[in-house]
Order: structure tokens, then sequence, then C-alpha cells
């Protein structure tokens, strides 16, 4: 039987959450709504992150333009997502929203811009 300790981030609340699995089904204990039961759980067996960061940007009032996935990803692919998006520029402007990468590394998520960034001059 696993054991496993976390914090649940679902919420302000922050409750300390312990999960076991027991053959064929998980035990979650410590959570104080639902929403903990469901994440205690996939953070056991998939766990995901929306990713924030920033993107070099040419011909911008800023050097770099703050960007994140659409979506949660999967925790493993952050560091690759990292460096194709550390490999690219992007020129102004660009409107909050707009799509910098599609679905990177095949992930069905979208690398999205978190701002809008006029043109310089």
């Amino acid at each position: 039987m696993e054991n496993k300790e976390i914090i649940c981030i679902v919420c302000p609340v922050g409750c300390h959450i312990e999960i076991s699995k027991d053959k064929d089904s998980y035990v979650v204990t410590g959570n104080k709504c639902p929403r903990g039961e469901t994440y205690a759980i996939k953070e056991l067996t998939n766990p995901t992150r929306v990713l924030t960061t920033t993107v070099k940007i040419k011909g911008g009032k800023l050097n770099r333009l703050p960007v994140k996935t659409k979506e949660s990803i999967p925790k493993e692919k952050i560091y690759e997502c990292m460096k194709v998006i550390n490999s690219i520029e992007i020129e102004a402007p660009v409107s909050m929203g707009d799509v910098i990468i599609k679905e990177i590394l095949d992930t069905d998520v979208d690398v999205v811009a978190a701002r809008s960034m006029e043109k310089s001059g």
C-alpha cells in the first residue's frame, strides 16, 4: 500500500491530505471538501500544472512577453516545454489571448499571451 502526504492547492485552506492506494481504490483523508479528494487522486496518478513564463518579443515596449498554457499540462513535460518556449522569439504587436505556440509538444494545449504588447515607438 502506497501512502503519500500532500497539501491541497485547490483553495486557500491548504488541507493536509493523506492518500493511500488499497488494491484498486484510493483512500483520501484530511480533505475538508470533495475537491480535495479529486485533487489528491489526480496528483498521485497524473500530476498537471499550468505553466506561466515569458517569451522573447521583438519590437515591443518590453523585451519579454508573459505567456501561459491555456490549460494544465503533464508535470513531466514542463522542462521540455520551457526549452521550446525559450527557443522562440515573436514580434509585436500581440493581443492578450493570442496563441503563441499551438498545441505545444502534442499536448493539445496552446501557449497564449497573458497580456497585450504594442509596438515600441
